[in-house]
């Protein structure tokens, strides 16, 4: 059963109440830490410098995988979608 005090009931029978300030980021690292499998996909990819590819760079790099995969994984000489050039 819940049971409902008041706060000055709280501050003169508990002590005075703690107060807890966390950013968003420990907030949900708190709640949900980053499993282990997937810190090591972010290391390397940090590694390889893949953090710090642009939104056009990771869509040609996603067309270019989608690419080898219908035709067979087919090595690709040279691939031009979107406005991407990209030598595989």
């Amino acid at each position: 059963m819940t049971r409902k005090i008041t706060a000055v009931i709280a501050r003169t029978q508990f002590g005075q109440p703690a107060v807890l300030i966390l950013s968003v980021t420990d907030f949900v690292n708190t709640l949900a830490p980053t499993p282990d499998w997937l810190k090591g996909i972010q290391a390397d990819a940090k590694r390889k410098g893949l953090d710090k590819l642009t939104m056009a760079e990771c869509r040609c790099e996603r067309q270019a995988l989608r690419i080898c995969t219908v035709v067979n994984r087919a090595r690709i000489e040279r691939l031009s979608l979107g406005g991407c050039q990209r030598v595989l």
